[in-house]
């Protein structure tokens, strides 16, 4: 019974399926995490969304920002992007059901002192607030209020928790928090600017997971989203978006081990940047 967690997909479904055989993945014993953006930039979306519904029983994945804006496209919150490759989904003939399984997934999850999310958690969040904050998105994603969500989730503020000051407010930034973070300021407020590498960070700014003894050190927080980071293991996280789509490496580890296995990202993304 292997428990295995493999880093933001984006449609790459052939390359899931190819680390999938080379881990030896056993569907009937197995549990694998996905760390959300399952879908979009990668040629096979619809696979990947439909591999990842078909095999819920032993798949969990968290919901991403490209997740989630495929969501808000399909539901009137947002248009299309260049680079966007979500019309296979949309225009399917269940696209309904794909839809309406994807807004059921959750935004964290936590087992075995391992927690799952896609961008990262606030330092200053123990696991039972992530827990509490995550279900108030996932409540509402579940309601008669989703759209509304899906219409107004869009924007940088606030920033910090201290000026949150309505319930719209405290949604947007737990989904900013959990699907869009990548560096904080030393006052933990969140900068969505920087994108780049560690080396280039500025100093007045920091990985959110560097604060020194943040409230979820109980857990190790397995994540996705920064592809520019890489593979990252340390003492509290692992950082899994290795840039499959853009033609670097899917990466799967497992847990508790730490045992990596990678293989080869999208093809046409490699011959691209050749």
């Amino acid at each position: 019974m292997a428990h295995y967690a493999i880093g933001d997909v984006q449609g790459c479904c052939d390359e899931l399926l190819k680390l999938l055989s080379k881990i030896a993945f056993n569907f009937g014993t197995d549990t694998l995490w996905l760390t959300g953006d399952l879908v979009n930039r990668g040629p096979k979306s619809l696979e990947v969304l439909r591999f990842a519904m078909k095999h819920d029983y032993c798949v969990q994945t968290v919901l991403g920002n490209h997740d989630l804006h495929l969501l808000a496209v399909a539901y009137g919150g947002a248009r299309l992007k260049k680079g966007d490759t979500l019309d296979a989904i949309l225009n399917a003939v269940d696209n309904k059901v794909m839809l309406e399984w994807l807004r059921h997934q959750p935004m964290f999850v936590a087992h075995n002192h391992y927690a799952m999310v896609h961008a990262g958690l606030l330092p200053d969040w123990d696991i039972e607030q992530a827990h509490d904050y995550a279900e108030q998105i996932e409540q509402t994603l579940v309601s008669d209020r989703f759209e509304w969500l899906l219409q107004n989730m869009y924007g940088n503020k606030p920033k910090q928790e201290a000026d949150i000051s309505s319930e719209l407010e405290r949604l947007r930034f737990s989904l900013n928090v959990m699907t869009r973070m990548r560096v904080i300021t030393q006052q933990h407020e969140l900068d969505f600017d920087f994108k780049g590498e560690v080396d280039d960070i500025p100093a007045h700014l920091m990985p959110w997971f560097a604060a020194e003894h943040p409230a979820w050190a109980d857990h190790k927080v397995v994540f996705g989203h920064w592809s520019a980071l890489g593979l990252h293991v340390d003492e509290h996280v692992i950082g899994l978006d290795t840039g499959a789509v853009w033609g670097r490496e899917l990466t799967a580890i497992s847990l508790p081990d730490g045992r990596v296995t990678q293989v080869n990202g999208h093809k046409q993304a490699q011959d691209t940047m050749a």
